[in-house]
């Protein structure tokens, strides 16, 4: 599971086995959610995180969402030509 970030405790990652549409995943505690990063930063699961939380996750999905797809890009360009 690489990590993309670690911000306000909470851990933006992804799947080393993931799948397209390109997404990230969101870790604090025992709370989880999944955001669309591309096209535009969607919401698609919330299990237990609080909306203010889920506000926070979005602003840093918003501001690094260049930097989040550039990342999922290289690792899986990385891994499919092993």
């Amino acid at each position: 599971m690489p990590t993309v970030l670690t911000l306000f405790g909470m851990r933006f990652y992804y799947w080393s086995r993931d799948h397209e549409p390109i997404h990230i995943h969101v870790k604090k505690g025992n709370a989880e959610a999944r955001f669309v990063v591309e096209p535009e930063v969607e919401l698609k699961l919330n299990m237990g995180f609080k909306p203010h939380e889920l506000a926070i996750a979005e602003e840093v999905i918003r501001d690094n969402q260049k930097y989040m797809i550039e990342h999922w890009n290289l690792f899986f360009k990385k891994n499919n030509e092993i």
